[in-house]
């Protein structure tokens, strides 16, 4: 049994139909001391009775009853409430594989120069086919080489890490604010000692088409831009994973463009095009004759002309 505790956090808003199966593969984890925290954010269905049938059953569950704030808003109120050394966000949407809990909170255990440690996660689609993005066992004390070696920008989820509890010492998830994860989790690395990624366990993400992040509007989307660029100004590394990372916020920025109508604000650059992965290479010839302006207003044009062609 491990003796450091860990305190799982769930949010829970209108989630009934899976709520039950999330905190079940949550207390049926063995060899691990936890807490669960069910944060009922103000869910106007059944949620708020099942929370408090389920701490009734269960001593390790504790229930937060607070009005609707959001998920920066209910995770906070989590953090406030937690008791353990370790913190982890688990979505009430979502379920966790047998064996993680006890996997990472040893793994926590052996290394307590470990300040983060992040495993697999598997995204279950609608049609049933599963995404996963699976690690080998690795330390980062460079959070450069974190960020675009392991290409942590594309996984930046508060969901499949562990975190010592201490990291969040004045550090909360900004409220009413979507990609709240991806904000957060630069001002958690600036922190972090070391970050290891480990291919234990299994965080089971529930795909939902209907979901806030799926539906972002324009200023959500500026927001995530304008993050990104200051993260590619902080790691400052002409190579060949800075310049993927470049192309990733440049399909950001071409979206963000598209949708908001907004000249755009990333810079172009041009060195290392040569080099990129063979997926970028068209983009990247585009980008280097027509720079990041031209180029989002070429894929304004063209969208124009696929709608109009689509009326007719």
């Amino acid at each position: 049994m491990s003796r450091t505790m860990t305190s799982i956090i769930i949010p829970v808003y209108r989630t009934a139909a899976t709520l039950m199966r999330c905190v079940e593969s949550i207390a049926a984890q063995q060899d691990a001391r936890f807490e669960m925290i069910l944060v009922d954010d103000g869910s106007p269905d059944g949620c708020p009775a099942m929370c408090d049938s389920l701490a009734a059953a269960d001593s390790r569950i504790r229930v937060i009853h607070k009005p609707n704030g959001g998920l920066s808003s209910a995770r906070n109120a989590g953090i406030e409430a937690s008791r353990g050394d370790l913190l982890m966000f688990v979505d009430s949407d979502d379920h966790i594989a047998p064996g993680t809990l006890s996997a990472l909170s040893r793994l926590a255990e052996e290394h307590p120069e470990y300040d983060i440690i992040e495993f697999p996660i598997c995204r279950e689609m609608p049609s049933g086919r599963q995404e996963m993005t699976a690690f080998g066992c690795r330390e980062y004390r460079d959070m450069d080489e974190y960020w675009l070696s392991c290409r942590a920008y594309m996984h930046a989820y508060a969901c499949n890490k562990i975190y010592r509890r201490a990291l969040f010492d004045g550090i909360r998830y900004p409220e009413n604010m979507i990609f709240e994860d991806i904000h957060t989790l630069p001002l958690l690395m600036e922190r972090a000692g070391v970050i290891a990624t480990t291919d234990k366990g299994t965080y089971h993400y529930r795909w939902n088409s209907a979901g806030i992040s799926n539906n972002a509007g324009g200023e959500a989307w500026r927001t995530l831009l304008a993050t990104h660029i200051m993260m590619l100004r902080k790691t400052r590394r002409r190579s060949d994973e800075w310049t993927g990372y470049y192309m990733h916020v440049l399909n950001i920025q071409i979206y963000t463009s598209e949708l908001t109508g907004d000249r755009p604000t990333l810079p172009t650059v041009r060195q290392g095009l040569c080099r990129v992965d063979r997926r970028w290479r068209l983009k990247a010839l585009l980008l280097y004759v027509l720079g990041v302006r031209g180029l989002c207003r070429a894929n304004r044009m063209l969208r124009t002309i696929a709608g109009r062609r689509q009326k007719d």
